[in-house]
């Protein structure tokens, strides 16, 4: 499965769920509304203290192009804090709804960072039983 996680500006929830996936063998990437200035230190962190190493990935732009190219499209968007939520664009097949942490203590990084592991490792899931 190729899938693409989606959020504001691809530096802490899709950059999570970009490590996860890649983990648990999908091929995934990510990408944001716009890109963010890197990936957050607070996601950085709170991936490395479960053994999950993302200092190599970088934060990126969507590319409306590339969107028919992937299985799965998913968009982390907060409702609840009104993100820009680009679930409106062509190929998202889901949104995550996923509380957006920058600025947050790493205690929200951590909440963040598990509620987006049981999400993956439900697309994982669904993919190995297809």
């Amino acid at each position: 499965m190729k899938v693409l996680f989606i959020c504001v500006e691809n530096s802490c929830r899709s950059q999570i769920a970009e490590g996860f996936a890649r983990q648990l063998g999908l091929d995934a990437e990510s990408a944001g509304v716009k890109a963010g200035s890197g990936v957050n230190p607070g996601a950085l962190k709170v991936m490395a203290e479960i053994g999950i190493d993302i200092s190599a990935q970088f934060s990126k732009a969507i590319d409306q192009e590339k969107l028919t190219k992937y299985d799965a499209v998913i968009s982390m968007c907060s409702v609840k804090t009104a993100d820009f939520c680009p679930s409106t664009f062509i190929g998202t097949q889901a949104n995550w709804n996923i509380e957006d942490p920058k600025g947050q203590e790493l205690e929200v990084f951590r909440r963040v960072r598990d509620e987006i592991k049981s999400k993956v490792e439900e697309l994982a899931k669904a993919e190995v039983a297809r």
